[in-house]
């Protein structure tokens, strides 16, 4: 029956004979067996294996996290989950932060709950090293996404109040002891991310920065400078790697000089301050880059648009890490990789040394104790020049 409905007489059901295609082809072939007849059909359903999902494709951001948000017992659990969850892959945060909102919005519906969510992200992005980015990121999803807004304000306004509580106490902090310094230091460096992150929609769909984190970044800038130990001073440094560029043109833009009296300030305190060569390098190192513009370039043309070849800020958002130098660099790097893997290597070579390059090592502690202070020659005779310099322009 089978052969009959391919169009093969029945009496060549014996033998299949293939089409010659020339002489070598002229003897017939062997017989093939006939061909069992089969029940499948071209229109039965697809064939799944036992506990497959057949939605994976589609839900895969719904199974891969957002499907156990049922077994969670109270809204910190699962907000704390998702964030250790975006800790360690940072990668799923544009798959995945659309369905943790919807999730919120049926969850968070009276202001102690959103106080509560608001607190958590805040503790996560300043306790978490390298979270103050992603941080910044969520609260900027959120502060858009979250329909609930109670008379105590809404997902933004509670955040800034609480970072306003951090930043209300910013000259105790800065002569405070280490562990509060360093929790300080962690609170200006998500306060800058949240500055470049954070966008504010006017009434005509304008998308602004926040200005009132633009004053504060000033007045956390002068409290650092205030009290110039090192820990201050390397936090104030990565301040303004982040957020110089953008800092300057915002208050050029009002007509403000703000940005050469934070540069004088520098000036004044690597002639006069206490602190150590390598700082003093560091902050030597950000008045060059400062006066090259912040390392931008700019087109050829007025409107030229900019691109990763043309403008290094083009990869402004992108998270900063910095090497045993104190040079910073992002993604955007071409030796990217080769750089983290030095800085991994580091971290495991060196586990009591901070991540702002300050040392923590306590007394007694043999490799620290050894290291040589001196400048290289090079570095030398550039401070002195510098020193020599800025002497002169303060005479005049």
């Amino acid at each position: 029956e089978h052969l009959q409905k391919t169009g093969i007489p029945s009496g060549s059901q014996d033998k299949v004979s293939v089409l010659d295609s020339g002489p070598e082809m002229a003897e017939p072939q062997s017989a093939v067996d006939p061909v069992a007849t089969s029940n499948l059909s071209v229109k039965a359903p697809e064939f799944y294996p036992p506990g497959y999902n057949q939605n994976f494709n589609q839900n895969f951001t719904d199974s891969s996290f957002e499907d156990r948000c049922d077994g969670y017992l109270t809204l910190a659990e699962y907000v704390q989950d998702f964030l250790n969850h975006l800790t360690e892959q940072p990668g799923c945060f544009e798959t995945e932060i659309e369905q943790f909102a919807e999730t919120l919005n049926g969850w968070v519906i009276a202001d102690e709950a959103l106080q509560e969510l608001v607190e958590l992200i805040y503790q996560q992005a300043t306790s978490v090293p390298n979270f103050s980015y992603m941080g910044a990121r969520l609260c900027n999803y959120l502060s858009h996404h979250l329909t609930i807004s109670p008379q105590s304000g809404n997902f933004r306004q509670l955040l800034l109040q609480r970072c306003r509580t951090e930043y209300e106490n910013r000259d105790e902090a800065t002569k405070g002891d280490e562990t509060t310094r360093k929790q300080f230091h962690a609170f200006v460096l998500f306060l800058a991310e949240l500055y470049l992150n954070l966008e504010i929609k006017g009434t005509k769909g304008q998308v602004t920065r926040a200005e009132i984190l633009q004053e504060g970044l000033r007045e956390l800038l002068n409290a650092l400078f205030s009290n110039p130990v090192d820990s201050n001073l390397i936090c104030a440094v990565k301040l303004l790697k982040l957020t110089g560029s953008v800092l300057e043109d915002a208050w050029k833009e009002k007509g403000k000089n703000d940005m050469e009296e934070i540069i004088q300030r520098i000036e004044n305190v690597v002639l006069d301050a206490n602190c150590s060569r390598d700082v003093k390098h560091m902050l030597l190192k950000l008045v060059e880059l400062r006066s090259s513009n912040w390392g931008r370039v700019h087109g050829t043309t007025p409107h030229a648009e900019a691109t990763p070849e043309n403008d290094p800020n083009y990869f402004m958002n992108e998270p900063t890490f910095y090497t045993s130098d104190g040079v910073p660099f992002t993604a955007a790097d071409p030796d990217y990789q080769e750089k983290y893997q030095e800085l991994l290597e580091r971290e495991d070579l060196f586990p009591y040394y901070e991540e702002n390059g300050a040392d923590m090592s306590g007394p007694g502690e043999l490799y620290f104790d050894e290291i040589d202070d001196e400048m290289d020659p090079e570095i030398e005779e550039a401070y002195e020049k510098f020193c020599l310099e800025s002497e002169h322009k303060r005479k005049q």
